[in-house]
């Protein structure tokens, strides 16, 4: 019996959903806070998992803020001017460093 459009759909997302899923219970379900980090946390990461961090304190703060949109221009600016600070301040709170970059 061949399968159709809709039965592949459904198998396709159920193989997502657990290709997300089992991963997530294979670590420690330990829950964090945006106070825990400070600059050298961020910068001990290299490569996609600094800019994911990075990129998750933007996001963090404009949604705090209210606000939805963003200039990816002054978003560069920005990163750059927080890897700056971090390198400078190791010991400051990450969101503390993002929040001083941004005024």
């Amino acid at each position: 019996m061949p399968f159709g459009s809709a039965q592949i759909r459904v198998a396709v997302i159920a193989a997502a959903v657990l290709a997300a899923v089992l991963p997530v219970r294979a670590q420690d379900q330990v829950e964090r806070t945006i106070e825990q980090f400070a600059c050298k946390d961020v910068m001990r990461d290299s490569g996609p998992d600094r800019d994911v961090a990075i990129a998750f304190l933007h996001g963090y703060l404009l949604g705090k803020s209210g606000g939805s949109k963003f200039n990816t221009e002054r978003l560069r600016a920005e990163t750059n001017a927080f890897i700056d600070r971090c390198l400078d301040n190791p010991n400051e709170k990450a969101e503390q460093a993002m929040i001083g970059v941004k005024k």
